[in-house]
């Protein structure tokens, strides 16, 4: 594990630090606030940001409140393969789906790149959909601004964090993961996404 140094041709990437995956919220990250202050701390280090925001309709295909008779954490096949069903979360206009970082950092954010949106695709990378298919357009968007190594914190490692590390790489850029900035859902989870990162060359720091 190494100290991260920024570089040219870095890109701070800010995964889903919103309302509804901290403490109190609908899909509660455990721990989830406590990235907060080094957050900000990488924040100040780069010149480029991206945040990341989970925007979901009301009738997704993720919500297990949208399935008769499922309950939060089964799962289901839907037409891109399992799906894991969420308690509803971070639905598109909600306090829920507001940003938690503070306000300097939103506006030192050169992009807001919103996912989830479409009512039948779940979304945890900020690159690819679930149906690992549909692109967010966000790689276009880093190399044409000259980037070329992702740095990535946020919520959560074994989910949206962990599976847009692994798309960064796969995508051709250096991808970077700040443990102390990420918090995750589950100890075996978070333990298996951080192996899988390993072996895909994504870098912990």
């Amino acid at each position: 594990m190494s100290r991260i140094v920024p570089k040219e041709g870095d890109a701070l990437v800010l995964i889903d630090i919103q309302r509804d995956f901290c403490p109190g919220g609908a899909l509660a990250v455990p721990d989830g606030d406590a990235i907060l202050p080094e957050v900000e701390r990488l924040s100040h280090l780069f010149d480029t940001i991206v945040l990341t925001q989970d925007w979901h309709p009301a009738d997704h295909a993720s919500f297990a409140v949208n399935h008769e008779g499922k309950q939060p954490f089964e799962m289901v096949d839907l037409a891109y393969g399992p799906q894991v069903l969420w308690p509803a979360h971070c639905v598109q206009g909600t306090p829920g789906a507001d940003f938690v970082l503070a306000p300097w950092i939103q506006e030192k954010a050169q992009l807001i790149l919103r996912k989830g949106f479409r009512a039948g695709i779940d979304s945890y990378s900020a690159f690819l959909e679930n149906d690992k298919v549909t692109k967010t357009g966000l790689a276009g968007y880093l190399k044409e601004r000259g980037i070329r190594r992702v740095v990535l914190a946020g919520l959560a490692t074994d989910y949206c964090v962990g599976f847009s590390a692994l798309d960064a790489v796969a995508a051709g850029f250096e991808a970077v993961v700040v443990e102390a900035a990420c918090r995750g859902i589950a100890a075996e989870t978070i333990a298996a996404q951080r192996d899988e990162m390993l072996a895909a060359g994504v870098q912990l720091a």
